[in-house]
């Protein structure tokens, strides 16, 4: 998402189309991550199944094997960044329409966000989760691996909802 800034008489940024967008708040992204979540499995639950058997799911180890830590970690984290660095957004994301930016810029954001920011999930889901659940409570909506990486997650204002209207009028 490239543009020109332009400058007001303070000397300070404008997005030209910054009213069209919104910030993507919390339940809008818990349900792009379901979908993610549901996609990803799709894919990576056959592959250590016909990988380690159905004796897999039973397993208690963290990871069993080789080809476990390349489906279920590597695989995750390739696509997942993948996707951020062709399409700004995960399909999850892509499902509302929501992109992730830099938080200055409202460009997109570089490799070492990108990699930063899906590191940040580390440290947002140790404590409770509390750094996802921050979306919730921040006025930009940024969760703590969005604060790390310099990103906001927005969306248009304008989603094609026709406005209301009636043919009769209230008596």
């Amino acid at each position: 998402m490239k543009k020109e800034m332009k400058m007001t008489q303070e000397s300070e940024a404008v997005e030209p189309f910054g009213e069209s967008y919104e910030y993507s708040g919390f339940w809008l992204r818990v349900g792009a991550s379901l979908i993610d979540t549901v996609l990803l499995m799709l894919i990576i639950a056959p592959m250590l199944t016909a990988i380690y058997g159905t004796i897999y799911w039973g397993g208690e180890e963290l990871v069993a094997g080789f080809w476990d830590f390349m489906v279920s970690w590597i695989f995750p984290a390739v696509a997942v960044v993948a996707f951020w660095v062709y399409r700004q957004a995960t399909p999850g994301k892509m499902v509302f329409k929501a992109i992730i930016v830099d938080e200055k810029t409202g460009d997109a954001p570089n490799l070492k966000q990108w990699v930063i920011r899906y590191l940040g999930y580390i440290p947002a889901t140790l404590v409770l989760g509390l750094g996802l659940f921050w979306v919730g409570w921040d006025k930009k909506k940024q969760g703590w691996h969005d604060k790390l990486a310099n990103t906001v997650v927005i969306r248009p204002k304008n989603r094609g909802a026709e406005a209301v209207q009636f043919s009769k009028q209230p008596t």
